[in-house]
């Protein structure tokens, strides 16, 4: 699978990662070069200094062959606009784009892109844990946790 990734910071730099070491062949865009150091020695990966919303950077990235394509920047709009750019003029089959904002993630989801909010995610998962005492981020609760609750 030929993955094109906008953001090399932890999120993307995981992802780009993870994918990499799974056999995929994987591209990283950032503006900073200084960001590629998030991905470590063993990244075999292809990196490209630039804006994800130059259609000219998403060509070098070798987006019109990308199968996957995601925008991981700390901005909404740049995220919005990259994943804009690679579904409507690149036709990339898988897009999907990160957006904090729960207000605009759920407008962009009714235009039709693929969202995630981590905002709405960590929320959730955060009053789950309070209301359940369960960790849906975890099968096992934490080390301490478990020792706590076996005290009891």
């Amino acid at each position: 699978m030929k993955v094109v990734i906008v953001g090399c910071g932890r999120v993307g730099s995981m992802l780009a990662s993870d994918l990499d070491a799974a056999g995929h062949e994987v591209t990283i865009i950032d503006e900073r070069v200084s960001a590629f150091n998030r991905l470590g020695d063993s990244y075999k990966g292809n990196m490209v200094v630039g804006t994800g919303i130059d259609e000219s950077v998403l060509r070098r990235a070798g987006i019109e062959a990308a199968d996957c394509f995601c925008a991981v920047t700390n901005g909404d709009n740049r995220n919005i606009m990259a994943a804009q750019v690679a579904k409507v003029v690149f036709k990339v089959p898988r897009v999907i784009t990160r957006i904090y904002d729960p207000i605009r993630e759920q407008t962009y989801r009714e235009f039709g892109l693929e969202t995630i909010c981590s905002t709405t995610i960590v929320s959730s998962m955060i009053s789950t844990y309070f209301t359940s005492g369960t960790n849906p981020a975890h099968a096992e609760p934490a080390p301490a946790a478990a020792a706590a609750e076996a005290r009891r």
